[in-house]
């Protein structure tokens, strides 16, 4: 079983503030994600180019799309392979199929880091932890609810990313038995159209709803749409993600049923990638294949001071 490790605030401050010498120069990275027109992808790419270049300000970073086709991913790394990068992140198409192709690129000595999601065989993983992001969502509704009333989990495609969050939900609710599901089996797609298609079900089914939450923030806002065209009020739509739709979501009193989403950290996320897989290059073995990092809740009340996936970090 794979090790895992969540770092403090405090640690992680502290890794990032300092930048060791390397015996061994990182010159070029290959960076092969979801989708260029993801701002969390975006954010991911911006992070890796941002702590590369403390590294090496002249570093050579390639990022680029598979738009969620695994044959492209695996033509981007044979390219990478190719030009002789010392360094893939990666977003894995399939954490399964994906392993042969690594194994590849790591044969011809490139140190390979999956992000968000873990990959078969990678040198390491670095995720946010997605069953502590369920909790927190859900921890919310059970306080705003004051531990009673009748809500739903909206579940999602079954990689494990939405598997731990729905987890982390359940753990919370469990210990509330005041707290009612009345339906988590129920898959959104993960995307808006998929959250408006189940839960315009959910509020034809059921008369009282208390409260909603959407494994990401794609399908909450498309919840909140189908409560709004169906004059539905008094619900409490929570999510997992702190992407720019949410955040928009979280400023609006049009929409103010929408009231938190666990956020990750794209560009944190790929700057601790591009830092151990200097550190492994180097010959420094991670202290746990898998770092999982915190997620934060942001809310109605905290969301201006949330630094999202599209503001400037790199000051």
């Amino acid at each position: 079983m794979l090790k895992t490790i969540m770092l403090a605030g405090a640690a992680m401050a502290l890794a990032l503030g300092t930048t060791p010498c390397f015996a061994k120069e990182l010159k070029s990275i290959g960076v092969s994600l979801g989708s260029m027109g993801n701002p969390f992808f975006v954010a991911l790419a911006k992070g890796a180019e941002f702590e590369a270049k403390k590294t090496n300000p002249n570093v050579k970073i390639t990022a680029v799309g598979f738009e969620y086709d695994l044959g492209k991913q695996v033509t981007q790394i044979d390219n990478f392979i190719a030009a002789g990068v010392d360094l893939i992140l990666l977003n894995p198409g399939d954490p399964k199929a994906i392993g042969p192709a690594i194994k590849k690129a790591q044969g011809a000595g490139i140190v390979v880091v999956a992000v968000d999601t873990a990959a078969e065989g990678a040198d390491a993983t670095v995720t946010t932890n997605n069953v502590q992001a369920g909790e927190i969502s859900c921890q919310y509704i059970v306080d705003k609810l004051g531990g009673k009333g009748d809500v739903i989990i909206e579940n999602g495609p079954q990689v494990s990313a939405v598997i731990d969050r729905v987890v982390g939900c359940k753990n919370v609710f469990s210990k509330n038995p005041g707290i009612k599901v009345l339906s988590s089996d129920q898959d959104g797609k993960g995307s808006r159209e998929g959250g408006l298609t189940v839960a315009q079900g959910y509020l034809t089914r059921f008369p009282k709803i208390d409260a909603i939450f959407a494994i990401n923030d794609p399908q909450a806002i498309g919840t909140d749409l189908a409560a709004r065209q169906q004059n539905r009020s008094g619900i409490v739509i929570t999510a997992v993600d702190g992407a720019p739709d949410i955040e928009a979501a979280l400023k609006d009193p049009q929409s103010p049923q929408v009231q938190a989403s666990a956020s990750q950290d794209p560009f944190f996320m790929a700057r601790r990638a591009v830092q151990i897989g200097v550190g492994i290059l180097n010959g420094q073995k991670p202290a746990s294949t898998v770092e999982l990092l915190p997620s934060k809740l942001v809310t109605r009340d905290n969301v201006t001071a949330y630094k999202g996936w599209t503001s400037d970090r790199s000051q």
